[in-house]
């Protein structure tokens, strides 16, 4: 199939890789009125550039087409492919007013394509347990769900000659754009909780919101950098939305979904609690399927997250762990995050006998980083002491000597 790209935005590379993934899809063209960044972009992705939709569509006739257009430019997008019968696949959102949306929908319609929007959080592993969870009634009278997006974004983010923050463009902040995955996860799990539910039926009965712009210019931010919102469904359940842009430095993204009958609490990417009134016979394998992933996640380089971050989800991992096996997973994986502060949460584990060899190689490591063991020398002198009297591993005091000596080490 031949595909092509609408829109040269900061969404756009990453539409490009997962095309390129997928067997039997080519890459052939993107458009946008930039020529310097267009053909930047068609060099590093193998595909050609154009400087505007209707000539791309013209000439090079694509199956179908991804939308990654400002968010109030998507109408005119998708109905310049849908006229030339050219299916479609959007960003989010689809539009910035219900009024633009049904105009959209309308044209659709009228062509006949395939049409979509792209959402992954419903092809997300952990998201989709919770709502086949939802769907079996595991929480029982569904009580909160609730999605929690506490991020920071910088006041270049909305400066000069971006369209972020604009009412034209963007059309809404912290919670259109944001926190929108979290509204369709919301709506998504709660809605499978609801068999009576007709397909397409909005499961909210109600909201209450208040707005504010609270840590940027109100002269230059022309929507809400901050939104706290109270929900009622139409089960009864209650729900809550923040949306925030406002919160420096960001903290990890939240759902959280519960009721009489059980709770799932999901951190980031990754389940951090399924706890039932009734365990199914799957419930403990899901918990150390999805644990694992965590622990083999959370240190890992991720633009998202900073190490401070990054420490928390590992430190909240370890709070889930019921193995010693486990939790010496956690303090092995720890030294990935290259900080004083992951120092300090290990170094405990050296008085613990069961954790004490995990601890020792996470300490060995860490000091293997010179920056960081000069600014803490005194610490990781004494720390190295207790690894070289604690560890039944050579290596470890082999190199431990030498770290403490301000020598280097050379990986075998």
């Amino acid at each position: 199939m031949r595909a092509a790209i609408i829109g040269i935005g900061a969404i756009a590379g990453m539409h490009a890789r997962a095309l390129r993934d997928i067997p039997g899809v080519e890459l052939v063209a993107a458009c946008c009125r930039t020529e310097e960044k267009g053909r930047a972009f068609a060099a590093e992705f193998g595909c050609r550039w154009h400087g505007d939709a209707a000539r791309m569509l013209r000439r090079e006739k694509p199956d179908f087409v991804t939308v990654a257009t400002p968010s109030g430019a998507h109408l005119e997008a998708v109905t310049a492919a849908a006229r030339r019968g050219v299916h479609v696949i959007c960003e989010k959102p689809l539009e910035i007013t219900l009024k633009r949306i049904d105009r959209m929908l309308a044209v659709v319609e009228k062509a006949g394509i395939t049409f979509g929007a792209i959402f992954p959080q419903r092809f997300n592993p952990v998201v989709a347990t919770v709502h086949e969870a939802a769907a079996a009634g595991r929480f029982g009278n569904l009580a909160v769900a609730a999605s929690y997006v506490p991020w920071w974004r910088d006041d270049a983010y909305y400066g000069p000659g971006r369209w972020q923050g604009t009412k034209a463009l963007d059309g809404g902040g912290a919670l259109m754009n944001q926190s929108i995955h979290g509204v369709d996860a919301l709506q998504w799990i709660v809605g499978a909780s609801m068999p009576g539910l007709a397909r397409g039926e909005n499961p909210v009965e109600s909201v209450q919101a208040i707005t504010a712009v609270r840590a940027h210019d109100a002269e230059r931010l022309e929507v809400e950098d901050t939104c706290v919102a109270i929900l009622r469904f139409k089960n009864g359940a209650l729900g809550q939305l923040l949306a925030a842009t406002s919160l420096f430095p960001g903290q990890l993204r939240r759902f959280l979904f519960g009721g009489r009958d059980g709770t799932a609490e999901i951190l980031e990417e990754q389940l951090v609690a399924w706890r039932f009134r009734t365990e199914a016979a799957d419930d403990a394998a899901t918990r150390d399927r999805l644990l694992g992933a965590l622990i083999r996640i959370a240190p890992l380089p991720d633009n998202k997250l900073n190490d401070n971050q990054k420490l928390e989800l590992l430190q909240k991992t370890m709070k889930l762990c019921e193995k010693d096996a486990d939790r010496g997973k956690v303090i092995e994986r720890a030294n990935a995050i290259r900080t004083v502060e992951t120092f300090r949460f290990v170094l405990p584990y050296l008085d613990e006998p069961s954790l004490a060899e995990p601890a020792c190689k996470s300490v060995v490591e860490l000091a293997h980083h010179q920056k960081l063991r000069d600014a803490h020398k005194d610490d990781f002198t004494k720390a190295l002491d207790k690894v070289i009297a604690t560890t039944k591993n050579p290596e470890l005091v082999e190199r431990a000597n030498r770290y403490k000596e301000g020598k280097t080490w050379a990986r075998k």
